[in-house]
């Protein structure tokens, strides 16, 4: 039985082997749903088979052979006709365009702006302000485009000692208050209020996200028009 098993476990591993690498090669960032549904099943067909002393190795081959040529089929169907890579392989969304925040495709991708400004800071980006565009590729990884202003003369370039700038605070997200941050920040609502009407975005709801900084002041956008609540 142990010897039937670590067959089994070793014909499966150069199957998957073969099979994986006739249908290219791919890093972990390039990898779309579809291939991560893919993997998972041609996992199972190894794993359930591995066990089930009724199944021969010649059934584990085949089963590998069949489910290989039918993603090899799908992937070139794919390549060849947008109506089927769309639904399979999905498409780019632009999230952020000319600098603008794209409501419509944020709600598309679940996305939510804390999530959104996570994956900004990992890209060393620290403020909407900095932004032009932001792409989300088919993988689920982003795309980032900076404002030319973005990145400017460095101080080091004039020889000069700067004080740091602070990264943002999200203070308003989807016309809520972000209490917590705002705590953070060493402010209360009444200050907030007070800037935001100033800014002259006096009614909470409207705000789709405010961020700010003690350096830069704020970034302030509204739901647009049709969206307002």
């Amino acid at each position: 039985m142990y010897g039937t098993i670590a067959l089994k476990l070793g014909v499966g591993f150069f199957a998957l082997v073969v099979v994986t690498r006739l249908l290219g090669k791919k890093e972990m960032s390039q990898l779309t749903p579809y291939d991560f549904v893919f993997a998972i099943l041609l996992g199972g067909i190894i794993e359930e088979s591995i066990y089930d002393e009724k199944v021969h190795i010649g059934h584990v081959l085949f089963a590998v052979t069949v489910w290989g040529l039918i993603s090899y089929l799908v992937e070139k169907l794919a390549e060849r006709f947008e109506w089927i890579r769309l639904p399979l392989k999905g498409k780019i969304s632009v999230l952020i365009d000319d600098g603008e925040v794209n409501h419509k495709e944020m709600k598309k991708n679940q996305m939510e702006m804390e999530q959104l400004r996570a994956l900004l800071r990992i890209e060393g980006i620290f403020s909407l302000k900095d932004v032009r565009y932001v792409f989300m590729e088919t993988g689920g990884q982003i795309s980032v485009m900076k404002k030319p202003t973005a990145d400017p003369v460095t101080p080091s370039m004039l020889n000069i000692d700067p004080e740091g700038v602070d990264p943002s605070i999200l203070l308003v997200d989807e016309g809520q208050i972000k209490e917590e941050e705002l705590k953070k920040a060493g402010k209360d609502e009444v200050w907030l209020k007070e800037e935001l009407k100033k800014e002259g975005a006096g009614n909470i709801k409207d705000i789709y996200y405010a961020e700010w900084s003690p350096q830069q002041g704020f970034l302030i956008r509204k739901y647009p028009k049709a969206e307002n609540k």
